[in-house]
């Protein structure tokens, strides 16, 4: 799969270079691998939207569907 030229310089991958890569139903996450990981940028985002109960909280209310 080939990245668009500025997204490999800003990720230092002009020489190649190993991505995770998520696949979200109608898009694709793409990430540097050797950064932690997909794990560890999604547990960080969780972390700092207030943690998992704070998600949901937000989730339920901008979404009554899921209640």
């Amino acid at each position: 799969m080939a990245l668009p030229a500025e997204a490999r310089r800003r990720w230092k991958l002009d020489r190649g270079g190993a991505v995770e890569i998520a696949d979200l139903g109608d898009s694709l996450l793409i990430v540097p691998a050797g950064r932690g990981g997909l794990r560890a940028l999604l547990s960080a985002a969780i972390d700092d939207a207030g943690g998992y109960s704070a998600l949901a909280k937000r989730a339920t209310t901008d979404e009554p569907d899921l209640q």
